[in-house]
């Protein structure tokens, strides 16, 4: 009978050891971040978490600790599990995991828990952090890289981030779940947020840019600024190269950009191009490009001297430059091209002589350097100007000039002793008598500016008063 209640009861003390173990339970401590914010992209997504539980000998060797995660509110309704241990993994606390974020993260609220399954239990939630998984973090390019916008009074101007992804924009218009926050700026430093969206329809002078929402963890992905005026009769803004000013015309055509309009003409060198008419011109060509836009209420227009050559150059001579005789003039170019050669020319024969950025001139004549790159873009430009001697020894007073820009007769030259230096008074009138020049000391520079020939071939007269000899009169005839 003894033995019966002795077995009795050490089968009653295992029933209860196994039943204890079967009802064990865990207690998860609230979870510790090892991170302030989760900024996750490609090239960087792993965060780490460190929590404790006791008791460990509770744990069942199947246990698994699941981390779930938050919507962007903090709440768990329809939480995610982004990481799961496996079974038996962890059996020491405190304990530390790894984890990355989701790749649809955008919030600044969101929170994790801990869970385990062999005993089932959860922590509490972590402290709040901002989360967003950055896929796109590279500037890009909103208005076509064109740094100015016009609207009409009354009117509005619409921006845009450019949808084009090349070497030169990485647009996140090629990421939809992506959304963007709208900026002016108040000074170089400081913006207030204007509006959300891909486009923003601008009705008040100023400078805006867009920001692609990641909240706190915003950085890298941002636009240009573009500066938007409301029109006036003057042009009001800025032709964009897409290859610079100037530009390597041997790697290819530059495209020109306008501002966004209902309508376009574009121009080089006074003349309409046929068949551009669109916001984009691609060109390859030197000159000086104007476009015309029709903005629906008013128009505008803007121009840009394009260069194809790949460099800059300038000399430091007038179009005519003037030199007495004995004396010198030193002309000399400027230039940042790459490995640059020189070429001099007089009268279109070339200078052997000289390869140097500088030149010494001693005689008048036909000037003429040629620029030229030697290395990357190979591309060359040339300066002309003229060098005259300001008062030429002529026998007779012309009757005849043509005023036409081809440096030959375009200017009334009479003789030495008629001109600046020897008190002659010259007057010259038009045709219905009006004084249109009158001087005592005449530099062989008449007409400075532009004849309106309206038709006709215009007949001035002259007037010559030496101060010892006798008064000279005649006519010139102008011609084209």
């Amino acid at each position: 009978m003894k033995n019966v209640t002795k077995i009795s009861f050490v089968v009653l003390v295992l029933f209860l050891s196994l039943s204890q173990r079967g009802n064990a339970q865990i207690v998860i401590g609230k979870p510790s971040l090892g991170f302030t914010q989760a900024c996750a992209s490609p090239s960087f997504n792993t965060y780490n978490v460190t929590f404790s539980f006791s008791s460990d000998t509770a744990l069942s060797g199947s246990n698994q600790f699941i981390i779930e995660l938050s919507d962007d509110n903090g709440d768990f309704t329809n939480a995610t599990t982004i990481y799961t241990s496996n079974a038996g993994a962890v059996t020491t606390s405190p304990a530390t995991l790894s984890f990355a974020m989701p790749n649809t993260m955008s919030g600044e609220g969101y929170k994790i828990k801990i869970k385990s399954t062999a005993p089932a239990a959860s922590s509490t939630p972590s402290n709040a952090f901002a989360a967003y998984y950055k896929i796109q973090d590279t500037p890009f390019t909103i208005n076509n890289l064109i740094a100015t916008g016009t609207f009409c009074a009354g009117g509005s101007y619409l921006l845009t981030i450019d949808s084009r992804v090349d070497e030169n924009n990485d647009s996140p218009l090629q990421y939809p779940s992506l959304t963007y926050n709208w900026y002016k700026e108040t000074s170089p430093t400081t913006s207030v947020f204007v509006a959300e969206g891909a486009t923003l329809s601008v009705s008040e002078p100023g400078t805006y840019f867009v920001e692609t929402n990641y909240g706190t963890c915003t950085s890298n992905s941002f636009s240009n600024r573009v500066t938007i005026t409301q029109a006036t009769s003057q042009s009001s803004f800025e032709i964009n190269s897409s290859k610079g000013n100037p530009f390597c015309s041997s790697d290819g055509p530059t495209v020109l950009s306008a501002v966004n309009g209902n309508s376009y003409q574009w121009y080089k060198d006074g003349e309409a191009i046929e068949g551009a008419t669109n916001q984009m011109f691609e060109t390859e060509e030197s000159g000086t490009y104007l476009v015309s836009v029709d903005l629906g209420e008013c128009s505008t227009s803007a121009s840009i001297d394009l260069d194809s050559t790949g460099f800059s150059s300038s000399i430091d001579a007038n179009e005519v430059e003037m030199i007495d005789e004995n004396e010198t003039l030193e002309v000399t170019v400027t230039t940042d091209a790459n490995n640059p050669e020189f070429e001099w020319y007089l009268n279109e024969s070339l200078i052997t002589s000289v390869t140097t950025s500088s030149y010494v001139i001693s005689q008048t004549g036909n000037y003429k350097v040629v620029v030229n790159q030697t290395a990357d873009c190979l591309s060359s430009t040339e300066h002309s100007f003229m060098v005259q001697n300001p008062f030429p020894d002529v026998a007779e007073i012309p009757n005849l000039i043509s005023p036409d820009g081809d440096r030959e007769n375009d200017t009334w030259v009479i003789p030495q002793q008629y001109v600046s230096g020897t008190n002659t008074q010259v007057t010259i009138l038009n045709a219905q008598g009006k004084v249109v020049l009158q001087t005592d000391n005449y530099q062989n520079n008449w007409p400075e500016n532009q004849i309106d020939f309206q038709d006709i071939t215009p007949v001035y007269y002259y007037i010559i008063k030496p101060q010892n000899g006798s008064e000279k009169k005649g006519s010139i005839t102008v011609i084209k």
